[in-house]
């Protein structure tokens, strides 16, 4: 039955920047598909967050952990920690990301190294770590957030779009050599969802009009938006893509 093929069941997914946002809403649908979650952020609560409220809720298993992703050590201890305590990791969501605004002339050194640390550095880690356990598996599942900027340059954002910008080259790069073993790299391109990152654009009544004058569907995007395409990237129903970049934008990419 073609429904079976999108159930997650005895599968474990590990979510970055899972604590609120896009990364709680993917971590909350891979669970009611049957995955258990290993949940990863900067300041994820050991016990009672809301992510796992939802995985709980879900009847599925929750282990949280902290990481600063910006700091290569503890992306090192992060990952000690993770062999030591869990054997297989079936999916991996890098979808942990930040934002710095300014206009270029005026984006410091200090901006552009932590983007691209947070932004695409772990997720590169993380992915090799982990996807040579796929690899030796045999089989997996690695999903990128990239962004809108993976395809146009943005406004005030040159790290943040650098960032994105490599997401996408990194999802194809890592697709080319691992399909042929089982190993499904792919990513989603959210559009102007109402999350943190998206705040000041929200409180900007010029820019804000601006965005929505352009979205053909008339309205921000909600981070369960992403959920349909989070559970068919990380299960069965979707084994024969590789290196996709799925635009969820309510029709943005389309003007």
């Amino acid at each position: 039955m073609i429904l079976d093929q999108f159930r997650l069941d005895g599968k474990t997914a590990l979510v970055t920047g899972c604590k609120r946002g896009i990364g709680l809403a993917m971590a909350a649908g891979l669970a009611e598909a049957g995955a258990d979650i290993i949940g990863v952020s900067a300041t994820l609560e050991s016990t009672g967050s809301e992510v796992e409220k939802a995985v709980l809720a879900a009847g599925r298993k929750f282990t949280a952990y902290q990481c600063d992703f910006a700091d290569r050590e503890s992306v090192a201890d992060f990952l000690t920690t993770l062999r030591a305590n869990h054997s297989a990791i079936d999916i991996l969501v890098n979808n942990a990301g930040s934002i710095r605004r300014a206009p270029a002339a005026q984006h410091s050194d200090e901006f552009w190294d932590e983007i691209l640390e947070i932004n695409l550095r772990t997720p590169f880690i993380l992915s090799r770590e982990i996807g040579r356990d796929m690899v030796a598996r045999g089989g997996g599942k690695i999903i990128f957030t990239a962004s809108l900027l993976t395809f146009q340059g943005g406004i005030t954002v040159p790290g943040y779009t650098a960032s994105k910008g490599g997401i996408g080259q990194l999802t194809k790069a890592l697709a080319n050599e691992w399909a042929g073993q089982g190993v499904c790299v792919n990513a989603i391109a959210p559009g102007y969802i109402a999350t943190d990152n998206t705040e000041a654009l929200r409180n900007d009544p010029t820019r804000q009009q601006q965005i929505l004058a352009r979205i053909p569907a008339g309205r921000w995007g909600e981070a369960t938006d992403l959920v349909g395409a989070t559970v068919f990237l990380a299960s069965p129903a979707s084994n024969y893509v590789n290196g996709h970049i799925l635009v969820v934008d309510g029709g943005w990419m389309g003007r």
